[in-house]
Order: C-alpha cells, then sequence, then structure tokens
C-alpha cells in the first residue's frame, strides 16, 4: 500500500479517535484507492487525501422543542458538509438516538463517493439529530422538525445543500420541514428539500428507489454470472422505505424475500413477501406509533425470532436494509455456511470490514452500499433536476433513468476493478471510481 495513504490514514486515527464508524469507512476507501495514488504522486503535493477526509464544513446546533405535556426538550442537531467539490452537498437527515458526529462524518464521506457514481451533479454531505421519533405524537414531530428547519435554513439551498430523509425521516418529517423552511425564507424553493410528497414537488418512485436500485443493481450482477433472480430466496434486513422496495422489486423478478427485521427480533414468512397485501402491509406497520416487525408475524402467521439477526436464515442472496455494522464476522460466516453467492448492501455500511474481507475470500459477491444502495440518491438528484425544470416526470420515464444509472454504476466500477488489476471486485472498483471524479474536481479547482 501507499505509504502516503498509509500515513494519512495514522493521522486520521489520531485526530479522531473517538469515532469508529468514520475511522472505518476512511480505512476501507483509502485502501482501495491506493494503486490509484500510487499512479499520481501530485496528489501527495496537493495534499488532496487530507483534504478529502476533513468535512469542508460542520455545523452543530441547539434543538429546542415542547411536547405535549408543555414540557420543553432538547436535541443536537447536525449538518455535515463534506465535499462539495462536484455539486451541491447532498445527503439525508437521520433522526435517532444513535445519531452523533462521527456516525455523520462517516455517512458523509460515505456519500461524497456514492453521489459520484450516480454521475450525477451532487457533492456529499448528511445530517440529522439523537431525537426519537419513536413513540412520538404527530404534534410532537412537527414541533421538533420545525425547530430543526428553524436552525438549519441559514446553512441549506437549493445551489448550496439539499437535505433528504433516512432513517426516522420520511415524507411526513420533509413535510413539516419544508412548511418551516417555506415560511422563514418567504420562498417556495422546493428543491431545497428531496423525498418530498408529489403535490409540492416530489418524485415518482423516490420511496421505492433506494429498495429498486439495489435490485437493478443486482441483475447486472447476477448477469454477469451468467444468472438471474427467478426462484431465489432472498434475506432482507431491516422493515423500512429500503427493505420494503427491494421486498417489492424481489417479488416483480420472480424472487421471494423470506425475512425482514427491527430492533427487537426478525420474521421468517416461508412463503415470502410477495403478494400485495404482505406489501401494502410493510407501509401500514410502519407508520404506527408502536412499530414493530413483530405485528407482520402475527397478522400473517410466521414466526417470529426475538432478540435475533434473520442472517441464520439459509437463502441464495442476502441484502442487508436496516443500519451500519449489523453484519459482524459471526453473521458474515452464516452467509458462506448458507453456501450464498450475492451479497448487496442496501443499508449504509452495514458490514464490518473485516466481515466484508471474509465475505470475498470465500467467494461470496459483494455488492458495496456506495453503489449498491446508491438509487435513493440518484432519485432525490432526479427530483432536484424536476423542480429546477418546474415539471414532473412520469413514473416510467423516472424508473427508466434510475435502471439506466444503477446499470452505469455496476459497470463503471467492475472497469474501474478491471483497469487496476483487481478482478471482478466490485468493492474496491466502487470506490475507485466514485474517488476518481472528486479528486479530479478538487485538482482542477486548486487548494480550498
Amino acid at each position: 500500500m501507499s505509504t502516503y495513504v498509509e500515513r494519512v490514514i495514522e493521522e486520521t486515527k489520531k485526530k479522531n479517535p473517538n469515532e469508529p464508524e468514520f475511522l472505518q469507512t476512511v480505512e476501507e476507501v483509502l485502501t482501495s484507492i491506493a494503486p490509484v495514488v500510487e499512479r499520481h504522486p501530485e496528489y501527495e503535493k496537493a495534499a488532496l487525501l487530507e483534504r478529502l477526509v476533513e468535512p469542508e464544513r460542520v455545523i452543530e446546533f441547539r434543538v429546542a422543542w415542547v411536547d405535549d405535556e408543555g414540557n420543553a426538550k432538547v436535541n443536537r442537531g447536525y449538518r455535515v458538509q463534506f465535499n462539495g467539490a462536484i455539486g451541491p452537498y447532498k445527503g439525508g437527515l437521520r433522526f435517532h438516538p444513535s445519531v452523533n458526529l462521527g456516525i455523520l462524518k462517516f455517512l458523509g464521506f460515505e456519500q461524497v463517493f456514492k453521489n459520484s457514481l450516480t454521475t450525477l451533479p451532487i457533492g456529499g454531505g448528511k445530517g440529522g439529530s439523537d431525537f426519537d421519533p419513536h413513540g412520538k405524537s404527530d404534534a410532537e414531530i412537527m414541533r421538533f422538525c420545525q425547530a430543526f428547519m428553524t436552525e438549519l435554513q441559514r446553512h441549506i439551498g437549493p445551489s448550496v445543500d439539499v437535505p433528504a430523509g433516512d432513517i426516522g425521516v420520511g415524507g411526513r418529517e420533509i413535510g413539516y420541514m419544508f412548511g418551516q423552511y417555506r415560511r422563514i425564507r418567504d420562498a417556495y424553493e422546493n428543491g431545497v428539500l428531496t423525498g418530498k410528497g408529489l403535490v409540492y414537488g416530489g418524485s415518482l418512485i423516490r420511496p421505492e428507489a433506494t429498495g429498486f436500485g439495489v435490485l437493478y443493481y443486482a441483475e447486472q450482477v447476477l448477469k454477469h454470472e451468467g444468472d438471474d433472480l427467478k426462484g431465489k430466496t432472498v434475506v432482507l434486513s431491516g422493515y423500512g422505505n429500503v427493505a420494503w422496495g427491494a421486498a417489492r422489486k424481489i417479488a416483480a423478478l420472480g424472487g421471494k424475500a423470506v425475512t425482514i427485521s427491527g430492533h427487537n427480533g426478525y420474521v421468517y414468512d416461508p412463503d415470502g413477501i410477495v403478494t400485495e397485501e404482505k406489501l401494502n402491509y410493510l407501509l401500514e406497520m410502519r407508520a404506527s406509533r408502536n412499530a414493530n416487525v413483530k405485528m407482520y408475524a402475527d397478522k400473517f402467521g410466521c414466526q417470529f425470532f426475538e432478540g435475533k439477526k434473520p442472517y441464520e436464515v439459509k437463502a441464495d442472496v442476502y441484502i442487508p436494509c436496516a443500519t451500519q455494522n449489523e453484519v459482524g464476522m459471526a453473521e458474515a460466516e452464516m452467509i458462506v455456511g448458507a453456501g450464498a453467492k450475492y451479497y448487496f448492501e442496501g443499508a449504509n455500511m452495514p458490514a464490518t470490514n473485516e466481515a466484508v474481507k471474509y465475505l470475498q475470500d470465500n467467494g461470496v459477491i459483494v455488492g458495496p452500499a456506495k453503489a449498491a444502495n446508491a438509487g435513493g440518491v440518484a432519485v432525490s438528484a432526479l427530483e432536484m433536476a424536476q423542480n429546477a425544470q418546474h415539471y414532473a416526470w412520469t413514473a416510467e420515464e423516472v424508473d427508466e433513468k434510475l435502471h439506466g444509472i444503477m446499470k452505469s454504476i455496476h459497470d463503471n466500477s467492475a472497469k474501474c476493478a478491471e483497469e487496476y488489476g483487481l478482478g471482478y471486485d466490485l468493492v474496491k472498483g466502487a470506490n475507485i471510481a466514485g474517488f476518481l471524479k472528486v479528486a479530479d474536481a478538487m485538482m482542477a479547482q486548486g487548494l480550498f
């Protein structure tokens, strides 16, 4: 590995000792791009990697709001504007108790390369709060979102930074935040947020986009292997938009998703989440104030495994759609033990670096998050384009564009891996493909 890469990794570890998720993704990306760095000695002279691993801006703020009993509550809000070399900062807002600066820096850093892979003109950012929407009333969520946006609106704009949704932030939360932004700014800048409702500038296919995109990407991998999804069983984790979209597209392609999971355990449905009733119930269940996956098991007479992850279920394909680092060595060994050939990441960095290496070393093809789950941000960027044109595309038009973007992500990743003598390594190929565009833009724009 390049001594320059090694030095930057070590310096980053010293500067950010309490941010394990951020250090994990920095090490994974920089290790992958070492062959590129070795071909470009000018990167070291320009301190390209040192600039790459430092966010351009980190904003942290207090969010004070009032609950239904009239009690004042205080949370922390964040926006990490990581890299804007190829376009306005773009990335989701996450509302979850686990949110902290290190997690948002990891997500923002990943977002830089994910957004680059889409070939669309968007930079990378991420934000959110340690607010927990679970169990809150609509009125409490509205008041929190309004308080959050009262501060955030100073730092965003259609050509500056365009947030979207993430864990804990769906159409309802985006609506409340956009309403507050519009009131404060006294302008109808609907390109400032994506994931909006259709009646005020949202895009068709956006809720399904990440899940659909994973399967469009998976289609290309299976095609490369002379295979297809028809008749295959798929293990999904999570039960949010990504898992729902993935289950819907799996069924359309002739496969069968047999699990979903939540914080309290997982559900195994041997008949598959394939009917409209089951797919629609995922949305109904998630909208419940006390949502949990056991509700699905109770309704459809399936097994619920409390406190467990779904990776113990044997399947042909595994698609984690929940959260970071849910797949460690134990889960990776289960996947290999099942004889699975395919693993695609619907969530952001759902596996440890060690687990990914173990999967690859044992013949499992890994579709990394920054490539496989880029469909959501791709359609967000398409939503921005529609807003800028004051126009709306049909569902078929958006879906066709999404399909083309995911194919191009796969093809570019495979091409870069081959060019650098890495075989069909889609992890390193995606990192290289995403990095090259950002690096070229940073070098062209000089130091800042």
